[in-house]
């Protein structure tokens, strides 16, 4: 916990320097800096178990892989059945109270794996832990594009998304060490006290006041971004390969033999996608947001053809594979972080002011969608036919499927209906 604490005041002292800058359209304030704090906290104690909890429900619960695919996606399920409902929320009341509401609920969670003894107990838990970080993921969004200077809104987000990959880096290599050395309650524990101090750099955060607007009729779109739909195809095939990878990635490296510690390989994607993130943004707000969406594309089909080529190589060339699995993280985290702002703001520039939380929703829920199918068919695949990496054959097929359907209608219906 101790560096946790660290990181908070650091951000605490970067909020405090940045309320003094002058600068016009000055991006790191005090709220966006305690929002980043806040943001890293929440998906530090998000990835701190999430490469650890297929060994917990093997090994406490003897589930099998199929087994393990359907109760982690149970989190992604109940995460989609809340966004849409999420945007609404957000869009008709005050956002910083449903923030609040939602990361204390996501943080409690945490307590309750640490006494839950029974399969059906955690499998109760995932769900409404899904749907407290369903809530939770679009209200913070969601305000960060509230107190962003709308000249470098790109930017913005991609530093905002910089302190999920800073999260990336940190917790699964953490948690996958306190694995080999710590009983898995002592690691729910520290998932918890992240969520606390994230709380409480949440709660420093001060929100423009929201304009009060007329109650529309409930209809489709206040629950999903009609014009986002397109893009939310593309995005959702890209996303099942990537939740098959973040989740069972460390389970293929130990299937293959590959003797690189899979902590690193989440280490090396983040540094990628914090990498990839800073430059993206840039290009963002120069309105290159197709380009730089298709660049990311052409990039992930490379890597999930080489994870599948990962399992013959290690036959032939064992060292040189585990230094290969490693170059094969970086490059994947620097075509999704490529991606990631360049996604969430085509689908918040598809939308009128008053409907932010609903393009948000229906980014995530796009994304959720596909890591909900990723967590099944991975599961389903390695079971049944006794290899992960049949699993990155299917994810490399998928991206080429989605990279046409963007360049051929994902691509051109944005540019004919973007709002700016």
């Amino acid at each position: 916990m101790p560096h946790l604490i660290f990181l908070a005041k650091c951000f605490f002292v970067c909020g405090k320097f940045a309320s003094f800058a002058g600068m016009k359209d000055r991006l790191f304030t005090r709220n966006f800096c305690y929002i980043l704090a806040a943001n890293f906290l929440l998906f530090f104690a998000f990835y701190l178990i999430m490469p650890i909890l297929p060994f917990y429900l093997v090994e406490e619960f003897s589930a099998g892989r199929s087994m393990v695919g359907f109760i982690l996606s149970c989190y992604t399920i109940a995460c989609l059945c809340i966004r849409p409902f999420s945007g609404y929320l957000l869009d008709t009341f005050s956002r910083k109270p449903l923030y609040l509401l939602a990361y204390t609920v996501f943080t409690v969670i945490f307590g309750g794996y640490v006494v839950a003894g029974a399969l059906a107990v955690f499998i109760g838990l995932r769900i409404v832990h899904g749907l407290a970080f369903g809530m939770v993921s679009v209200a913070g969004n969601t305000i960060v594009i509230d107190i962003l200077p709308s000249a470098r809104r790109g930017e913005g987000v991609g530093y905002y998304g910089l302190a999920n990959n800073l999260a990336m880096s940190f917790g699964p290599m953490i948690g996958l060490f306190m694995h080999g050395t710590c009983s898995y309650e002592v690691i729910f524990t520290c998932s918890l006290g992240s969520g606390c101090l994230g709380i409480l750099m949440a709660s420093l955060v001060k929100t423009p006041r929201k304009a009060p607007v007329a109650r529309e009729p409930v209809s489709l779109d206040r629950f999903l971004l009609v014009k986002g739909i397109p893009a939310g195809i593309a995005l959702l095939l890209l996303s099942i390969p990537y939740g098959i990878t973040t989740t069972y990635v460390a389970m293929y490296a130990d299937e293959i033999g590959i003797e690189t510690s899979t902590g690193l390989y989440f280490t090396c994607m983040a540094v990628g996608l914090a990498i990839s993130r800073i430059f993206s943004g840039k290009q963002v707000d120069k309105g290159r947001i197709t380009q730089v969406i298709s660049m990311g594309m052409y990039l992930a089909f490379f890597c999930f053809v080489a994870l599948y080529a990962c399992e013959p190589m290690m036959e032939r060339f064992p060292r040189f594979t585990s230094e290969f699995f490693l170059a094969i993280a970086l490059l994947q985290g620097v075509a999704f972080g490529t991606m990631f702002p360049a996604f969430n703001t085509l689908f918040v520039n598809l939308a009128p002011n008053n409907q932010r939380g609903t393009a948000t929703s229906t980014y995530l829920t796009s994304w959720d969608v596909g890591i909900g199918i990723g967590l099944m068919l991975g599961g389903y695949i390695g079971e049944r036919w006794g290899s992960f990496s049949y699993a990155y054959l299917m994810g490399a097929g998928l991206t080429v499927l989605s990279t046409v359907y963007f360049l051929v209608k994902a691509g051109p219906h944005f540019n004919a209906n973007k709002l700016r």
